[in-house]
């Protein structure tokens, strides 16, 4: 009898947005409510995955006066209840230094990196030093990948593999049919493989055929982004969307 392995669900949220403390307090939430890994967003002026909902919150973010200082408090109270991963754009991380943020992570109880606009040949210097620090850089593939070029890109994947359901922006909620692919990842590794870009509560049970998880950004972040109601009342919703989205790709 074959072992029933519970499908991840991976909850991205934008730091500091309304405040650092609903960010904290949102983290620890979306733990209870069965989310397996956390992507704490890094509020950036551009950026260039994610859809007008996300962009909307990370500028809002910064107009709050969102600093870098402020993830890493924030991560430091989060990450010992959940496994935690920094979402951010390269240009910080250019800047301040990769082994700037690597300590950083270490510091605080991350777990990794994901860098969108990072692609594999510009990630190759890092991966050494992530390596020697247990810290994971997750890999993208995208629909447009050659199959030479997903063999290229997993043969070093850590932790899972995010899988780009489209070509686009985040939000965006187009339909590819992704078993190809699927197929062609699981060919060359066994590291799981989530599926991003379009998830939410009516889509995710379609969107995990064939995939170990998925990944839940815009629907949350709208909730967050709704003025209608106060902060108890996003937190409560956003955690029973979580729940919802979990039970769906295991049923």
């Amino acid at each position: 009898m074959k072992e029933f392995i519970l499908k991840k669900l991976v909850a991205y949220i934008t730091t500091g947005y309304p405040s650092l403390e609903f960010t904290v307090e949102m983290a620890l939430a979306l733990a209870e409510a069965g989310v397996d890994t956390l992507e704490l967003g890094m509020p950036f002026s551009d950026p260039v995955a994610d859809g007008p909902v996300i962009e909307k919150a990370n500028l809002k973010a910064l107009q709050n006066g969102f600093k870098l200082e402020h993830l890493f408090d924030a991560s430091a109270k989060i990450a010992p209840h959940i496994d935690t991963l920094w979402m951010g754009y390269f240009n910080p991380f250019y800047h301040k230094g990769m082994d700037f943020f690597i300590d950083q992570a270490k510091e605080s109880g991350v777990n990794g990196f994901i860098i969108p606009d990072l692609p594999l040949e510009e990630a190759k210097p890092y991966k050494p030093m992530m390596n020697e620090a247990n810290l994971a850089l997750i890999d993208f593939i995208a629909p447009t990948d050659s199959k030479e070029r997903i063999k290229e890109i997993v043969t070093d994947a850590q932790k899972f593999i995010y899988l780009v359901a489209y070509a686009g922006i985040t939000g965006a909620g187009h339909n590819e049919d992704l078993q190809p692919i699927i197929t062609d990842i699981k060919e060359f590794t066994d590291t799981p493989v989530y599926v991003g870009f379009g998830v939410d509560q009516n889509t995710a049970k379609e969107k995990v055929k064939g995939v170990d998880g998925v990944i839940v950004g815009s629907a949350f972040v709208k909730v967050l982004l709704d003025e209608s109601l106060n902060n108890a009342q996003k937190i409560s919703k956003i955690s029973s969307i979580a729940k919802e989205i979990k039970e769906k790709i295991n049923t």
